[in-house]
Order: structure tokens, then sequence, then C-alpha cells
């Protein structure tokens, strides 16, 4: 595991986008090309004797970040994208939000029973985005080994909703109690 110090650049933004909430912006990370490094690196390291064959990074911040892991592990990404996004024949899987609904799509043919899958996103927070992503990873046949996340809000107990989706291993790189 890396010593970097990944909260140095890890902004508090409070009272965005609402009243009351201290939004966590790692856009400072990102720039960084030590953090940037740093992230794709502790990630793909992290996961690197587990058999992945293909990184899938829900949309948006997930392209970011878990393109750039799947290069590093040399292995294929799969963006899953919001609905109609994607010009082919698609698998697609609903998740409730606190102020509605959303949905992610992944090609048909993006992943077979044989991939090994490792679910890459910015942030854990309820853990509904990703245990959505696990879901419709699972109707390909592919098997998710693994959650990785640059933070995790762990207080709002983002692995009891991991959890219920697969059993697969969750490593954040930061933890906010």
């Amino acid at each position: 595991m890396t010593s970097f110090d990944f909260e140095s650049l890890i902004l508090d933004i409070p009272d965005y986008p609402e009243p009351g909430v201290v939004f966590k912006d790692i856009t400072p990370l990102l720039k960084d090309p030590d953090g940037f490094a740093a992230v794709v690196d502790a990630l793909a390291d992290h996961f690197a004797d587990c058999g992945v064959t293909k990184v899938v990074g829900a949309e948006a911040r997930g392209f970011m970040i878990g393109a750039p892991v799947a290069y590093r592990m040399q292995v294929g990404f799969v963006p899953a994208r919001k609905p109609g996004k994607l010009p082919r024949e698609t698998f697609s899987q609903s998740y409730e939000l606190e102020y509605g609904s959303d949905a992610l799509e992944v090609h048909t043919d993006a992943l077979s029973s044989s991939d090994v899958v490792l679910m890459i996103d910015d942030l854990a927070a309820t853990g509904g985005t990703a245990a959505a992503t696990a879901q419709l990873i699972e109707q390909t046949g592919a098997k998710v080994v693994g959650f990785g996340f640059v933070l995790e809000l762990e207080f709002l107990h983002p692995r009891d909703e991991l959890a219920k989706a697969c059993d697969a291993e969750v490593f954040s790189l930061v933890s906010v109690a």
C-alpha cells in the first residue's frame, strides 16, 4: 500500500450541493500528477493478484479512474453508462436514489462469463450505484471480484448495500467515519 497522503488533496466544500452537506472534492487529487498516479497505482496494485480481466467504471467519474486502472493492469475497460448513451444492444440495471431512480447500461457483448471484473468509482456513499453496477455485471454472466474507490463515506454504510449485491472485496483509499 502506498504511503501517499490522499486526504491532503481532497477538499471539503461546506453546504454543497445543498445546506448541511460537506462535499468531498477529489479534483485537486486528480489534477496533481503524483496524486493521480498514486490513486491509479494503489487501486491497481491492491487487486493485482485477483485475476481481473476487465475493469468497469460507472459514469462519469468512474471513467476517469477506472480507465487508467485498467491500462495499468493491462486489462480491458468497460463503461457503465446512463441510459441511451450506448449505440448497441445493452443490459440495463435500475436503482433507487434519495431523490428518485436512475439506471446504468453496458453493451451485451462487453463482458462474458469468463470475465473477472473490478468495479471502480470515485466515491462509495450509500453504495447504491456500485451495487447496481455489480448487478449489471452479473447480468452478463461475469463475476465481480472487487470494488475499488478513492473515497468511502463510512457513516452512510455503503458496505451494507454492497454486501447485498455480491460478496466481492471492498477497498477504499480514504475512509470518512
